[in-house]
């Protein structure tokens, strides 16, 4: 009993270490984005160069699938995914800008 509340304790303080460690990246903005936010100026986005990067990561996807490359195929997948979701949020924020 000792031994598993000891590795469950270890684990625990594991996976805490790793999501401190990846939560200031994954907050980190760049001064730019931080100036131009508090501006209150535009951010333009070139949605079809987005929906591009999404069109070669799905082929990206496909031909890595073929390959038998299937964990691969899936994070490239998901990545796609991510950028439908980003293009998405970009064209519904632009919608009810208007």
């Amino acid at each position: 009993m000792r031994r598993r509340i000891s590795v469950l304790a270890v684990t625990a303080a594991v996976a805490g270490g790793v999501l401190f460690a990846a939560l200031p990246a994954q907050a980190a903005t760049t001064a730019v984005a931080r100036q131009s936010v508090a501006a209150g100026g535009a951010i333009s986005v070139n949605i079809d160069e987005l929906r591009q990067q999404s069109a070669d990561l799905k082929a990206k996807a496909a031909r890595l699938d073929q390959e038998g490359e299937h964990e691969a195929a899936q994070r490239a997948r998901a990545e796609a995914n991510a950028l439908d979701e980003r293009i998405q949020a970009y064209l519904d924020a632009e919608e009810n800008m208007s």
